[in-house]
Formats: structure tokens, sequence, C-alpha cells
């Protein structure tokens, strides 16, 4: 596809915000981007402030619903379309009404599915097979608005919370760069969500959530350990040590000491851990090396 001369103003903070605004650079003006601001003594990075500057977009800074209103309260965009993808901060329906076409979000779950904060991980906890990206036209709701388009992408037995995340920012990039064009040009009719599922809903995780539970069905539980890679985490008490898992399975009989007994009478077999000094390694290397 071309680069066309449509423009509009991205909304966006994380580094899937950041994947999304680099591929839609490559088709559309970019306005201005819109970002939270990093808070002082911040250890992590900016990814879409400093893809911004590197790719020269001019960048304005809003990390709360009042920031945002009284940016679009001060100025005004030539904009006709706002695009948001993990932002982070409520937006209002003043913010949303200062764009003829409205703001378009992508969200990753089939809505009304896994509406909130965190869908991809809800998705894996919830051993579902498929899931997908839903664009839809936000409103004051809460991952209510009507939809453009949707699209599944299943979910393989070993998926990660990573790993989906990423195919999902790949298919979710397919789709805007197809059809946001078609919804500017007005070959795009809205539709409503489908009404054949109750709505469900993620929530943001806590620290909390990575404790390890044998009183769950061994299934769940490596259900957790794929979602939570990387935060929050699944952690097991071993001796006097905090073990982080980073790969389990499903068995009928355990392997080493390090499995767990499960309230379904299965066992979670250990198969990957983070040691002590940093690295994942195999449970055996770890029972001979450290234990």
């Amino acid at each position: 596809m071309q680069n066309t001369s449509k423009t509009i103003v991205f909304f966006g903070s994380g580094p899937v915000a950041a994947a999304s605004l680099a591929s839609l650079s490559q088709y559309f003006d970019i306005e201005v981007v819109i970002t939270k601001a990093v808070p002082p003594h911040h250890k992590g990075t900016a990814p879409v402030e400093e893809l911004s500057r590197k790719l020269n977009l001019p960048i304005l800074f809003a990390s709360t619903k009042k920031e945002l209103n009284d940016i679009f309260a001060s100025q005004s965009f030539n904009s006709r379309l706002g695009v948001v993808v993990d932002y982070g901060v409520i937006i209002s329906e003043q913010v949303i009404n200062s764009f003829k076409l409205g703001i378009l979000n992508s969200h990753f779950s089939l809505l009304p599915e896994w509406r909130g904060a965190d869908p991809i991980t809800f998705s894996i906890l919830s051993g579902q097979k498929t899931t997908g990206v839903s664009l839809m036209i936000i409103d004051s709701g809460l991952d209510t608005g009507k939809l453009i388009a949707q699209q599944e992408l299943s979910i393989s037995s070993d998926s990660t919370t990573r790993s989906l995340t990423d195919e999902l920012v790949a298919l979710s990039n397919q789709m805007l760069a197809n059809y946001i064009p078609k919804y500017m040009d007005d070959q795009i009719t809205l539709y409503d969500q489908p009404n054949t599922i109750a709505p469900t809903y993620s929530r943001k995780l806590t620290k909390a959530d990575g404790d390890i539970d044998a009183t769950k069905p061994a299934a769940q539980i490596e259900c957790e350990i794929r979602a939570y890679l990387g935060w929050p985490g699944s952690r097991m008490k071993f001796k006097d040590r905090t073990l982080i898992i980073k790969k389990a399975r499903v068995d009928s009989a355990p392997n080493s000491q390090l499995d767990i007994l499960c309230s379904d009478g299965k066992y979670l077999i250990i198969d990957q851990l983070l040691a002590p000094s940093g690295r994942t390694v195999s449970a055996r290397d770890f029972l001979n090396g450290y234990a």
C-alpha cells in the first residue's frame, strides 16, 4: 500500500503502541503523537516517545484524562480520525467528539470477550483456543463501541502472553493498514458488537496473581505460568527458596521433587525455572546444581 495524504492523531504509550505507530507511520501522515510523560526517576523506556523522536513526529504529553482534555480544549487538529493503541488513559467524550470520524481503537480480543485492561493475558488464562483483534470506534463505555472489523487468531497450546502479543500486533497492523483507508473513505458500515455471548472483563494483574496455588487444577496453573511469563511471573516455594517458574506441563505422575500435586490429582511438572544466578535452567539442572 502506498502512503496516503490522510492524517491521523495517534494515542499510545507502551511497547505495543510503539509497534503499531511504527507500522502506521508507513501508511499515514501522523499529525501528532499523544503519549504519557515519563515519570520522574523512571527506570524503564518510553517506547512511543523514543520512536516518535526517531521519526521526527510532533509529540504532546497527557498522562491523565484531565491533561488530555486540556490539550483538546486549548488547540485543534486537522485530522478527522484518532487512533488509540495501548495508551492507558481514559479518553473523554469531549476528545472523542473533536474528531469527525471519532477515535479508532485496536483491541486485542474478539469483543465483547475480554473487555478491559489485559485481554491477551486473560485469553490464555481462560484456556480458550481462539482470540483475535477488534477494530472499534470508541465511546464512553468500557470497550463497548461499534465495530469496524474483527479477525480471529488461533491460540496454540504453548502460547505465552509475549508470543501471543507479537502475533496480535502483526494482525492488528495488517488490519489497521487495510481498514483505516476504507473507513476514512466512507466504505465501512459500523456494526454492533455480537450479542451472542455475554461480555467478559479482564483486569490489571497484581504481583499476588503470580503465587502458584496448588488448590487449583494443574491445567489452570499451567495456563497461568504461560500467561504470567514476564509479569507478574509464577512463583513457588521450594525449601528456603522462592523459584520463578518459566515452563511447566501436566502429568499424572511426578517427575522430580519440584513437581506439585494439584487439587485435581494431577501433577504440575516443572520443566524450566529461573535459577538464583539469573539463568533459565531445567528442573534437573537446578536440582543437581542448587538444591
